[in-house]
């Protein structure tokens, strides 16, 4: 499994001389023959990075929409696809996007909208809304629910693999979900996990969760200010990627 992240924050070493970076978050998810494109970051940043990577997003198969906020799907607005490919998002984003962005991804897109668990390619699951179970993650955004706030996970030989968008429903909320939705132990964990310093309930209570859990991988980025991202490293040598950097799992038995 190949991960390239096209936007994040901020831009890695290993991108820094051709790529740009903004805050947002875009990855592109080549595993099992499907080449994914999830999230779009907020303009045409992620667009202009993959062609400086050499990253072909005409042979996407699959666009995913983590939930509605500006920073994950406002860079849609700006491709360039010469057909339709099929656009997965849960219902509310459609609805809760500005009307003009709506529009032109409902003109643009085959859109599959799910609330439920959607498996869209062999193995490779849409999560849809995100059952709220723990007491210590919100599972909102200030006055909005954010039960459009989702994620995928993908099945392996070594275990379930979790990409998020932003975790606004709660990170161990996702990954206890995908779990259920797979059948299977956490493997990876990667993305936003959108976990700050100044609440350090949740950011103690989900270090203990992954460290109950012992995913290999524990890969936070994008939504998480730096000293929750030391406290991740300290406890599980979590590395920081960013925009540009490539991520390669080995899930081969």
């Amino acid at each position: 499994m190949k991960i390239t992240i096209l936007c994040e924050n901020v831009a890695g070493h290993s991108g820094a001389k051709v790529c740009l970076a903004e805050w947002g978050f875009s990855a592109y998810i080549q595993v099992k023959g499907v080449n994914i494109l999830f999230d779009t970051g907020h303009t045409d940043v992620y667009k202009k990075n993959a062609e400086n990577l050499n990253i072909d997003l005409e042979e996407t198969d699959f666009i995913i929409l983590s939930h509605h906020h500006w920073d994950h799907t406002g860079g849609l607005r700006f491709h360039n696809f010469s057909e339709k490919k099929q656009l997965i998002v849960h219902p509310e984003v459609i609805e809760k996007l500005p009307k003009n962005q709506s529009e032109k991804l409902i003109k643009d897109f085959e859109i599959i909208k799910s609330k439920e668990p959607l498996e869209f390619s062999k193995d490779i699951f849409y999560l849809g809304e995100i059952p709220r179970e723990n007491s210590f993650e919100a599972g909102n955004y200030k006055e909005d629910k954010m039960l459009d706030d989702s994620a995928i996970v993908i099945k392996t030989k070594k275990g379930a693999v979790v990409i998020t968008g932003c975790s606004h429903s709660g990170i161990c909320n996702i990954c206890e979900y995908a779990k259920k939705v797979s059948g299977q132990d956490l493997y990876a964990v990667i993305g936003g996990f959108h976990l700050f310093e100044e609440d350090k309930n949740a950011v103690n209570n989900t270090i203990s969760y992954f460290k109950s859990e012992n995913p290999k991988y524990i890969l936070p980025m994008h939504c998480v200010d730096f000293p929750t991202m030391v406290k991740f490293n300290i406890n599980f040598g979590s590395k920081k990627y960013s925009t540009g950097d490539t991520i390669s799992i080995n899930t081969n038995s």
